[in-house]
């Protein structure tokens, strides 16, 4: 079981989270989406030979096609890609072309939390994605995700019970309310981005390592509830 922290913007975040104890560390390039916490390629190489194997490097990516998701994956050399756009999802062509670019990579497919239909896709994707993650929707953010609000805990349960591969909770999880998310949907991962970060008028934002610890502690903490 792990945790997962977004979106990371310098070497020192990145080195005070796995400090923390994250097990997952995202950040964003520009793939054509213009997020407000996306790096430059070169920073992202920075940050990743800094975390080295002490974490598990994530990609994310909003785009509207595979096309520019290749290039970076191929530079960068992630342990996961997360797709997290509406334009484009994966398909198990995506999957098997990206893991022959670069092998070992795991495919991390975002799923938007909606409604009860939301289980069929998100339990699709589960037949050839890695790992699924469940997260909130705003259509005014570029990407699903982001937006810090919980889904519905409920349907996330049923789609852990129906996936057919890990499943990540996202959306709106943060040190008050990680503890009851994961007694309540038995996820095998949990991430936040929004909760354990200062958000600024102008939609940037940085890590607030305090919130990053005692959001892991807290999420460590019930994952030993529920194998106890």
């Amino acid at each position: 079981m792990i945790t997962q922290i977004y979106s990371i913007q310098t070497t020192e975040e990145a080195l005070a989270c796995v400090e923390a104890g994250a097990d997952y560390i995202g950040l964003a390039v520009d793939t054509g989406a213009d997020l407000p916490s996306q790096v430059s390629l070169e920073k992202a190489k920075e940050i990743f030979q800094a975390i080295g194997n002490r974490a598990k490097k994530v990609l994310i990516c909003v785009t509207k096609s595979d096309a520019p998701l290749y290039e970076p994956v191929a530079y960068l050399k992630p342990d996961v890609i997360h797709i997290c756009g509406y334009d484009y999802e994966a398909d198990e062509g995506f999957v098997k072309r990206i893991k022959e670019i670069c092998p070992g990579i795991e495919v991390l497919q975002a799923v938007g939390i909606e409604d009860e239909s939301s289980i069929e896709k998100a339990v699709y994707f589960s037949t050839f994605c890695d790992t699924i993650i469940l997260d909130s929707v705003d259509r005014r953010i570029n990407g699903i995700g982001a937006a810090g609000i919980t889904n519905d805990w409920d349907i996330d349960a049923k789609i852990v019970k129906l996936a057919k591969c890990k499943v990540i909770l996202a959306g709106g999880l943060g040190p008050d309310n990680v503890r009851e998310a994961i007694l309540k949907v038995r996820p095998w991962g949990v991430d936040s981005f929004t909760k354990t970060s200062d958000i600024f008028p102008d939609g940037s934002s940085r890590k607030n390592i305090e919130k990053v610890k005692a959001f892991i502690e807290n999420a460590k903490k019930a994952f030993e509830e529920i194998e106890n």
